[in-house]
């Protein structure tokens, strides 16, 4: 039973741009958690754990073996070791935070919480404004909050973890190659079907990898091969981050396979899962 950890492959809205898995891979084991989402609602990590603790139990239930499968990272560790128990942020302070520009956001956080406005880039207006929410909201920084955790499943489960990263040079092709596929395939038509909804540009579904890249296309602002271009370019800087994630942030004892993840050796790969924690 395939069970998926990857973001965007939940929203129903972007089956190519998201590579989720096909007819042919659907047929070869049952999928759960993709496409289950309409792109107007946003997905949290807490939202995707609290779905996939009830795919796991469910799986478990009736005798099967569950496999996660997807690199979103925070997904993962949500899942694993829980989350800050941070109550629900009062809306009238979201709004005025969410409304507010970034630079206004940043100074105010700098007052209230310094040493997360210190670590965090001033450009990033996504965690600028979810620091500046939850300290005016509760009262307490979210480093405080997070000190403790809850929810979590990794103590109550035999986990066999398999870490890919495959040589960088192997990946970026495969990046190219594969986002290049995705338009031949019909990724620009799921995008203006997107745009033609004129959703909350800051919902996840509109911020997936390749959304803005061929919104620029289809908007005239860019030729298609631009837009190929700099989607192959983001598609690459999300790969780079990702490896750098799964390098260092899981446990040193979770094994990592790193050739590349081809038919061959893949029998390889899957030998990891067999060695001891």
């Amino acid at each position: 039973m395939i069970v998926n950890a990857d973001s965007a492959q939940i929203y129903r809205d972007l089956p190519i741009l998201s590579a989720a898995p096909g007819p042919d891979e659907r047929a070869q084991a049952e999928h759960r958690l993709y496409g289950v989402l309409d792109g107007a609602q946003a997905c949290s990590a807490a939202d995707w754990a609290a779905m996939a603790r009830q795919e796991i139990a469910d799986v478990h239930g009736s005798g099967r073996l569950p496999i996660l499968v997807g690199g979103t990272g925070l997904y993962l560790r949500t899942l694993l070791d829980g989350i800050a128990p941070v109550p629900a942020i009062d809306p009238d302070v979201r709004r005025e935070v969410r409304e507010a520009p970034v630079e206004n956001n940043r100074r105010r956080l700098a007052d209230l919480d310094p040493e997360a406005a210190a670590r965090l880039k001033p450009t990033d207006t996504t965690r600028i404004a979810r620091a500046l929410e939850v300290v005016l909201s509760t009262g307490k920084t979210l480093p405080e909050w997070q000190k403790e955790r809850e929810g979590g499943i990794a103590e109550a489960i035999n986990l066999k973890p398999l870490v890919l990263l495959p040589p960088r040079d192997w990946l970026y092709r495969r990046c190219n190659e594969r986002f290049g596929a995705m338009v031949e395939l019909g990724a620009a038509d799921e995008v203006r079907a997107l745009l033609d909804r004129q959703l909350d540009p800051a919902l996840p579904v509109i911020r997936a990898i390749g959304v803005r890249e061929l919104a620029a296309w289809l908007n005239g602002q860019v030729t298609r091969e631009q837009a190929i271009a700099t989607g192959q370019q983001a598609t690459r800087r999300y790969a780079k981050r990702q490896y750098t994630w799964f390098a260092h942030q899981p446990p040193e004892n979770w094994p990592r396979h790193c050739e590349p993840v081809v038919e061959d050796r893949i029998a390889e790969a899957l030998a990891l899962l067999e060695a001891k924690p």
